[in-house]
């Protein structure tokens, strides 16, 4: 059994009356890429308060590595946080900031934290207090990436940044997974955690209801396929794997494919096809399908 890097045992959040998280029990083990996905207020930043000892559990325990997460300080010096709302010194540089967090951090490689001061295109000679929301971001995540702390937990850490810095993000993400370090990352942005993950863990309404690969969660889910005809479209009744089968006009055939594409391929090779259009569902839809409408 390989090391665990964050664990959780029946961890439970009670606030009054409000059940935040019911029962969590989750193993994240080093290494991996872990996207810890589910709706806004779904309880993602409770857990992880927790993890960081932030909030004290009402049942339950949760461990970074081998330690208990209540010993905050020996936790912490095994992790970097970037929380989802990034709060700075307003009087200190950005500069300033990343020299400052380096020093009460777990060591930091500070050629790869200019390196990634350019990647996210950030003037640090500025006053953190004029910072933009994105920008307050950049810092916590270029402090996060550039540190040697073998765990990253990253709160919805792309809210604030454009699609060309959530790039770099990703790339960073990369980076990290190759040094050997963890990373959790909490996030409702699906794209995201598609792209950066090796696995996910759905939390609905404080419950986790599915913990997956990512490829195993698009094995759940169905390929759209729709196809038109020269000639007479194929009867696809009855093929393997083709479900919810229906015709526009006579030329035009539309239906879901689950499992093996081989025996509704074979069929559509008998016909003449003019044109087909094959689209895999997102990991936002197969998450609706979890979740019911009222996901959105």
């Amino acid at each position: 059994m390989g090391i665990s890097a964050l664990r959780t045992e029946h961890l439970s959040k009670r606030y009054g009356r409000l059940l935040a998280l019911n029962d969590l029990t989750l193993d994240v083990p080093a290494g991996e890429v872990f996207g810890f996905l589910g709706p806004n207020g779904a309880g993602k930043s409770t857990t992880i308060r927790l993890l960081l000892g932030l909030a004290r559990p009402t049942s339950g325990r949760a461990w970074v590595f081998d330690t208990d997460a209540a010993d905050v300080a020996a936790a912490h010096r095994r992790l970097a946080y970037v929380p989802a709302d990034v709060a700075l010194w307003p009087r200190m540089t950005g500069a300033e900031v990343l020299d400052l967090l380096a020093r009460i951090g777990p060591g930091t490689d500070t050629a790869y934290r200019d390196e990634l001061v350019q990647r996210f295109a950030l003037d640090v000679s500025k006053a953190a207090g004029t910072y933009s929301t994105g920008n307050r971001q950049k810092v916590a995540l270029i402090a996060a990436f550039a540190t040697r702390a073998p765990l990253l937990v990253l709160d919805e850490p792309t809210s604030g940044l454009d699609p060309l810095m959530e790039l770099q993000f990703r790339q960073a993400v990369g980076v990290a997974r190759d040094n050997g370090q963890t990373v959790f990352l909490s996030s409702h942005q699906l794209a995201e955690v598609e792209a950066v993950c090796d696995r996910v863990g759905i939390l609905r309404a404080g419950e986790l209801v599915e913990v997956a690969s990512v490829a195993q969660l698009r094995r759940l889910h169905h390929t759209e396929v729709a196809a038109t005809f020269t000639g007479t479209p194929p009867d696809l009744t009855g093929v393997h794997g083709v479900h919810g089968l229906h015709a526009d006009g006579a030329a035009t055939v539309r239906f879901t494919l689950n499992g093996s594409p081989a025996a509704a391929l074979r069929a559509l090779a008998d016909a003449d096809v003019a044109t087909i259009i094959v689209r895999e569902q997102s990991l936002e839809e197969i998450f609706l399908a979890y979740y019911g409408q009222n996901a959105r």
